[in-house]
């Protein structure tokens, strides 16, 4: 079996509906351990970057699920970004980044606007994808397989019937993704 992990960055997870039901979902799912980063690290900071690097290194698979906010992603994801990767990638590589290479990876975000919001021309002038680059460029620099993104809109403005269907369509996501053979350089 696979071992996914998600880390779910919201810098408010008590108050959270969309990514609290995408992070059950995805629990659900046989091998995937989501990881609610807010949790674990209340005040931003990664004391042991060890622990995180090793952790890492036990996943077939790993999702970023976070809330765009301002364009972005929440600065807990960039300080995650600044102390893991940059000791994977720059510090420690061949025996830590060199090891991560291949791990397909996925985004899962949530967007509070509507599809037609997210195009040139449209209230956030760029398309989704457009927002997402920074991450697409960091995965292809850390030699991560760049998955179809999933991305929930309105997430505030959802139903209850239509947050379940949401969280329903991510966990199918999820496994259709996971049970796709993973194409590793040799």
């Amino acid at each position: 079996m696979t071992r996914t992990l998600v880390y779910m960055f919201h810098p408010d997870p008590a108050r959270s509906k969309a990514n609290a039901a995408l992070a059950r979902a995805a629990a659900a799912l046989p091998g995937v351990e989501v990881i609610d980063m807010q949790a674990e690290n209340p005040d931003g900071q990664y004391g042991d970057g060890a622990a995180e690097v090793a952790r890492l290194l036990t996943a077939d698979r790993i999702v970023l699920q976070f809330p765009l906010q301002w364009y972005s992603t929440p600065p807990l994801l960039r300080a995650w970004q600044d102390a893991v990767l940059t000791r994977m990638f720059y510090i420690q590589y061949e025996t830590e980044g060199r090891l991560l290479e291949g791990t397909p990876l996925m985004v899962a975000t949530t967007a509070g606007n509507v599809p037609e919001a997210y195009r040139p021309g449209g209230a956030n002038m760029f398309a989704m994808t457009d927002m997402l680059a920074p991450l697409r460029a960091t995965a292809n620099r850390c030699g991560l397989p760049w998955a179809e993104p999933f991305v929930l809109y309105r997430a505030m403005d959802l139903s209850p019937e239509e947050l379940e269907a949401a969280a329903a369509d991510y966990a199918e996501t999820l496994a259709r993704w996971i049970a796709t053979p993973v194409k590793r350089a040799a």
